[in-house]
């Protein structure tokens, strides 16, 4: 179970990405020391939604991240750049924009 500041760190991207995109339905799950950026398609049935995780933000030091997305490959492949929250946050939607974008 991911602890409480982990749920709260995932909480402020997923904010942020918001603010950024213009739309929720990019979510963030904690995951041990990484939060995955994922997309979320299909009904609000959880059953019928497909969760595609577009990219991962890795903690290197008290509130500061690297990002890596998610080749077709399925490995991690490293964005440049390091920085607080809000900072890697803006890299991965100025670099990852079209694959953040809402199909709605």
């Amino acid at each position: 179970m991911p602890t409480l500041e982990a749920q709260r760190k995932a909480a402020e991207l997923q904010r942020q990405l918001a603010t950024l995109t213009g739309h929720q339905r990019a979510r963030v799950r904690p995951y041990g020391k990484h939060l995955l950026i994922q997309m979320h398609s299909g009904a609000s049935d959880d059953n019928d939604e497909h969760v595609d995780t577009i990219a991962r933000l890795t903690e290197l030091a008290r509130n500061s991240y690297s990002a890596a997305f998610r080749s077709h490959t399925g490995r991690w492949e490293p964005l440049p750049g390091t920085g607080d929250l809000a900072t890697v946050a803006d890299l991965v939607v100025s670099l990852l924009g079209s694959y953040l974008e809402s199909n709605t």
